[in-house]
């Protein structure tokens, strides 16, 4: 089979990375990519907080941030989709260029900050595809210059309750100044406290419940994990995602780049967030549900991402480098794998490598 993709990527490549974005959603609303099932293996189905994905792998948060191809997504194969950050009011976000290829090291750096069209333009679209089938959550954030970020999140709930398959609490981003600092315990305690409380006061009123996921960062020590498994126990979120992009540089090649300021994806945030992703599921055990995203660009890693602790999974960057044909070519994989080993579900898979990658160094 021709690999279109690997034919164009030298153009691609040649555009700023962030038009070459642009291009990628047009070429997707067009149809001009590869089309995959997404449910042609039932083993790979997964049962989650009253949810039925096809398969575990999803496209993380940041690809369509205004939901303006949620359906071309999913018709790549993905079990799922999200769109978003999408913060109350539209924010240009930070100045460009803003996004970097690291080649030789299959990564990415974006400090894009947040930029998107609002919750308005957002919920529009939405509403315009009520009742279409798929999963597509809504990834919520803050504005930057917000006097209240929780009131944001909460404005979020609030925003598309009839509408999100899930939320995702995203207070991870290293993009907007201060935001990580709401995983600090006690900051922690007052978003989820006040974002579930509106969820469950939607649903008190005759709305759904809508599962909470909350999205964390890889640059976290030991002690803040403890504490952010602990509220997220006593809080009773749904499920955790883990992780963001990283502020770490170590081990890369491309040390130009490197220097560039924003959050590290791709496959040199890979050992780091599988390391993190393990440490959590050893705190929360089987009671939590994790989606487990950083450097996923082959069905190798994904499979390693769901023995590690992943109850799902989802990319983003890897797509930058294997084309769109990837999540294809990922189901592909587990299901050969799964084939070969005998295993009769994905779920047998989960967790079975977590003491390995637990005790790991990054």
């Amino acid at each position: 089979m021709i690999d279109l993709y690997g034919l164009a990527r030298p153009f691609i490549f040649s555009l700023d990375p962030e038009k070459a974005h642009g291009a990628s959603v047009r070429a997707l609303a067009a149809g001009l990519v590869p089309t995959c099932p997404a449910d042609a293996d039932p083993r790979l189905r997964v049962e989650l907080f009253g949810l039925t994905f096809p398969n575990p792998v999803r496209l993380a948060a940041g690809y369509d941030k205004n939901g303006e191809v949620p359906d071309d997504v999913l018709r790549l194969g993905f079990g799922f989709t999200e769109v978003g950050t999408v913060t109350p009011r539209p924010q240009d976000g930070n100045p460009k260029p803003r996004m970097f290829r690291l080649v030789a090291d299959q990564g990415v750096i974006n400090r894009l900050g947040f930029n998107n069209a609002g919750h308005a333009a957002l919920r529009e679209r939405l509403v315009a595809r009520r009742g279409r089938p798929g999963i597509v959550g809504v990834n919520i954030g803050a504005n930057k210059d917000s006097d209240d970020r929780i009131a944001d999140y909460v404005a979020g709930i609030r925003a598309f309750a009839d509408l999100a398959a899930y939320f995702t609490v995203n207070v991870s981003s290293p993009n907007t100044p201060g935001l990580r600092d709401l995983q600090a315990r006690a900051a922690l305690a007052d978003l989820l406290g006040r974002v579930l409380a509106e969820r469950d006061a939607i649903a008190a009123s005759g709305g759904r419940r809508v599962p909470v996921l909350l999205k964390i960062a890889p640059d976290i020590d030991d002690g803040g994990l403890d504490d952010i498994a602990a509220e997220a126990l006593d809080r009773a979120v749904d499920g955790l995602i883990v992780s963001n992009t990283t502020l770490s540089r170590d081990g890369l090649r491309d040390v130009s780049r490197a220097k560039e300021a924003g959050g590290l994806s791709g496959r040199p945030l890979f050992r780091r967030s599988t390391i993190v992703l393990a440490k959590m599921r050893k705190r929360v055990g089987a009671r939590l549900p994790i989606v487990g995203v950083g450097g996923i660009d082959s069905g190798e890693a994904a499979f390693t991402k769901i023995a590690a602790g992943a109850d799902l999974v989802q990319l983003y960057s890897g797509m930058v480098y294997a084309g769109p044909g990837l999540p294809g070519r990922i189901l592909g994989h587990l299901s050969r794998r799964l084939a070969r080993e005998g295993v009769a579900s994905i779920r047998e898979v989960v967790g079975t490598a977590v003491d390995s990658w637990a005790t790991a160094t990054p």
